[in-house]
């Protein structure tokens, strides 16, 4: 079967390779239809995953499918099934695990396209409790938004920062796969969005999508046009994930008492800040990583009631470097899907 492999740094290759066995008891044989692509794709493929890996090593970190045979005792799955797939190889034993806090598993084996074997193959096999099924009428290309590109900002916005109808937030970066699914996710229960872009394009499409401020971070300063808008009063809630470029001038713009969300660090790992500033404005900061299996779950609702992922196109798979071109260079508006 064909398979996207990493050979080294920036040596990614579309291969054969031997296709799995027949499920075992409690796994489920999934057939790959479309896989998300994500900046973890993008330092997989320029070698920063941070831990030893053996290569070759399947790529892709998200992907959805349909489900084409099931092992013994498996009951909640069945041939013909959409699914998408929890992307990281947990323990499902662990107290954080029972409690179906999977993103905090105490023996995770590592995540998957980025320290295991990925994603991008035809056909994978999968333990049952690590499969989410879509419910009637979501696609291939949609549900393979759902493990990070919705799940990740379901996490963020509902089970960190707690976010309410009709609060204020900042979502940096709103042209990105979450970003995306952020400014959908808020303006869906009232709340007023502000938004970061890098032009005037992305500017207007973040607006169509429901973005009610928009500030181009390259002609204006983010965090002096967000005071203004707010009359010096700050948002409730910054959604972050770019990092060091945009951290402190974040804290700014929180109100007293704010809450700052974060899942990543694209510009870079490192920063400074004002502990002053931090105690006496009383902010509370999370750092976010991954999602709860629920959150692809309710992630996948969400796409049944009718909120579609921004999707900024789609590659066979013969041309997933070209996707990931365009993610590295920060061309895209939503997320970039590779297809079989």
């Amino acid at each position: 079967m064909r398979s996207l492999q990493l050979f080294g740094d920036r040596d990614l290759r579309l291969t054969e390779i031997e296709p799995p066995p027949p499920p075992a008891a409690g796994e489920v044989q999934i057939r790959v239809r479309a896989v998300g692509l994500n900046y973890l794709d993008v330092w997989g493929f320029r070698g920063m995953a941070f831990a030893k890996r053996k290569m070759p090593q399947a790529a892709g970190v998200e992907a959805a499918g349909e489900v084409v045979a099931v092992g013994e005792g498996v009951s909640r799955f069945r041939e013909g099934d959409t699914v998408t797939m929890y992307g990281a190889e947990t323990c499902g034993h662990c107290k954080a695990c029972r409690e179906g806090c999977d993103n905090l598993c105490e023996n995770v084996a590592g995540i998957m396209g980025f320290h295991i074997d990925g994603f991008a193959r035809e056909l994978v096999n999968r333990p049952e409790r690590l499969v989410i099924k879509a419910p009637a009428g979501v696609s291939f290309e949609d549900a393979a938004c759902a493990p990070i590109g919705f799940g990740t900002v379901q996490h963020m916005l509902f089970d960190n920062a707690k976010l309410e109808p009709g609060e204020s937030i900042l979502v940096h970066a709103g042209g990105s796969g979450i970003g995306t699914a952020a400014i959908k996710m808020a303006k869906a229960i009232g709340c007023t969005v502000y938004t970061t872009v890098g032009d005037d394009e992305k500017g207007a499409k973040a607006k169509a999508l429901g973005a009610d401020f928009v500030v181009n971070y390259k002609t204006e300063r983010f965090e002096g046009e967000v005071r203004l808008l707010t009359k010096r009063k700050g948002v409730d809630v910054v959604f972050e994930h770019v990092g060091a470029d945009t951290w402190n001038g974040s804290l700014l713009c929180l109100k007293r008492g704010g809450r700052l969300v974060t899942c990543g660090a694209t510009s870079g790992a490192s920063t400074t800040m004002n502990l002053m500033q931090l105690f006496q404005q009383q902010y509370r900061i999370f750092g976010s990583f991954g999602c709860r299996i629920e959150n692809i779950a309710q992630s996948l609702e969400k796409m049944a009631g009718g909120m579609k992922p921004v999707i900024d196109s789609v590659f066979p798979l013969a041309d997933f470097e070209k996707g990931l071109a365009r993610l590295e260079g920060r061309q895209v508006f939503g997320k970039v899907i590779v297809t079989f």
